[in-house]
């Protein structure tokens, strides 16, 4: 018998929130957002007011269901995802204190350091790698040295999905998607690893962070009275446990199994996948246990500049190709990916390095650049921007090729993001790492997964990998070339090699300048 009702998810990003409601197959029925204002106080800083957070989610849900002509009460559940390692602390009556610090403020950079410099063993989850001044441990560390009268006052220190999750229902919970990711929570281990944190100096974080830690599309509470009213919804309806974003946008894809590389791609690229094995190794995030999927690991990827290298390229060195696609009345993107499409694996010899702002993974190396090789006067933009595209692809498979080696069986990625509107740019993914790319209909994964998560905590569906099945779909799928393979071989070993010969070279250089810069 065909289930009947809906479901809606929240997506809280930087820029706003955004209210899906699907139906239980996972059409989407109506979308609707609200943007949030972005605070940045000095450089380095950015904040954000929690209050305009909750008015932008209620605001879209009531213009999402007004819209819709739904019955707040056939929606079954529902569940939210929002930026993670976005942080706040309070009394007991979960009002802030100040402005939420956002996940991409990096003022606890010499906090990190100094984690990082501890050497506990519990760095295994940063693939033995530096620790980012974006998680939550360094931000309260920061606020503990520089904020004392903050710290001793509040009595509660979470993220933003745990504060809206109180704000839906009235629940102090964490998710563990967040806490296993970024707080080094393990649930087979005794869950937040005391001393790690009395080792770098926040023994006394531990009492204030949530003590409920849940897994994801978990029934946390029903929606209450106040909440209802404010969001146009019924109370009662079932509230299930979020996550981070780009962690439900997996779930939105439907890459939960084993198998499956789920890559997400924007300004940067994500790389998320599921193992059944505990792996830490040099190159690579994780494994995080239970994070997304109870019984199974996950690992992580990231290239940190991608689609920004696409902006900037065309931003700053494409007038030529502008003025031809204005001639030819095409968009500009799509005479690049034409053009670029004719030229040969390799663009003729120019080899690029994708380390614009530095690499994330898997040489964590903040202190390298971004490089062409071979340029010649027969180059031509087309040249350039193909360049571009091979040095993400070659990026992406050199962190594939960590997973590989500790054993991560890659049948198939599923992509979502920007480079899904450049063919050229998946075949090429496809070619580089010799697997299939699959393109889901619906790409607003991190609306779509927050949506399955309510369907599970409404028990639509019994749990995440079931829900994800029955409420996703493919659009088509770019199966690689071998042949083109075989020749993208020799430029990814060349790829590889140029980081090792220049990276010497371009610490010295980029320190300098960046010395030359303060003084």
């Amino acid at each position: 018998m065909e289930k009947r009702g809906y479901v809606l998810g929240i997506d809280l990003g930087t820029g706003g929130a955004r209210v899906g409601i699907f139906d239980l197959k996972g059409n989407p029925v109506v979308f609707s957002s609200e943007k949030v204002t972005l605070i940045t106080p000095a450089s380095g800083r950015a904040e954000q007011d929690p209050h305009e957070w909750w008015d932008a989610v209620c605001t879209a849900s009531k213009k999402a269901v007004s819209e819709s002509g739904i019955d707040p009460s056939e929606i079954k559940g529902m569940s939210l995802d929002t930026t993670c390692c976005t942080v706040l602390l309070s009394g007991d009556d979960m009002e802030p204190l100040q402005n939420a610090v956002m996940w991409m403020d990096i003022r606890a950079s010499e906090q990190a350091k100094r984690i990082y410099a501890s050497g506990h063993d519990a760095l295994k989850y940063n693939g033995y790698g530096m620790v980012s001044a974006e998680c939550l441990p360094a931000k309260a560390l920061w606020i503990k040295e520089n904020r004392p009268e903050l710290w001793n006052k509040a009595t509660r220190f979470y993220e933003c999905s745990d504060w809206l999750i109180y704000k839906l229902t009235g629940e102090y919970t964490a998710s563990i998607n967040c806490a296993s990711a970024r707080w080094y929570y393990n649930s087979h281990e005794g869950g937040y690893p005391e001393d790690f944190y009395k080792k770098i100096g926040l023994g006394d974080l531990i009492s204030k962070l949530p003590q409920r830690v849940v897994p994801m599309g978990e029934f946390v509470g029903g929606l209450t009275e106040r909440a209802a009213d404010e969001m146009g919804l019924r109370a009662g309806t079932p509230v299930g446990e979020g996550g981070a974003d780009a962690f439900v946008g997996v779930i939105g894809l439907n890459a939960v199994q084993p198998g499956k590389l789920a890559l997400i791609t924007g300004s940067s690229h994500l790389h998320v996948a599921q193992v059944k094995k505990e792996i830490h190794t040099k190159g690579i995030w994780g494994s995080y246990p239970d994070c997304i999927v109870n019984g199974l690991q996950m690992v992580e990827g990231g290239q940190t500049s991608t689609g920004s290298i696409i902006e900037w390229f065309v931003k700053h060195c494409c007038a030529s190709v502008k003025e031809q696609a204005s001639k030819t009345g095409v968009s500009l993107y799509d005479l690049l990916n034409k053009e670029a499409s004719l030229l040969p694996v390799g663009a003729d010899g120019l080899l690029a390095l994708d380390f614009f702002q530095g690499n994330r993974t898997p040489y964590v190396d903040p202190d390298v650049r971004g490089m062409f090789y071979g340029l010649s006067l027969n180059h031509t933009p087309y040249h350039l921007y193909r360049a571009i595209i091979e040095s993400i692809c070659f990026g992406t498979e050199a962190i594939i090729e960590v997973l590989r080696k500790a054993d991560f069986d890659l049948g198939e990625i599923v992509i979502s993001g920007g480079a899904v509107k450049s063919r050229l740019w998946m075949q090429i993914h496809s070619d580089v790492s010799l697997v299939p790319i699959t393109v889901p209909k619906v790409t607003e994964g991190p609306c779509l997964g927050s949506a399955i998560l309510g369907a599970v905590a409404g028990g639509v569906y019994p749990d995440i990998q079931t829900a994800a099945e029955n409420m996703t779909s493919i659009d088509f799928v770019i199966e690689p070339d071998k042949a083109q393979h075989e020749k993208y071989g020799f430029y990814f070993e060349q790829y590889k090699k140029f980081y090792d010969l220049a990276k010497d070279w371009m610490h010295e250089v980029t320190n300098y300048n960046a010395r030359n810069e303060r003084s």
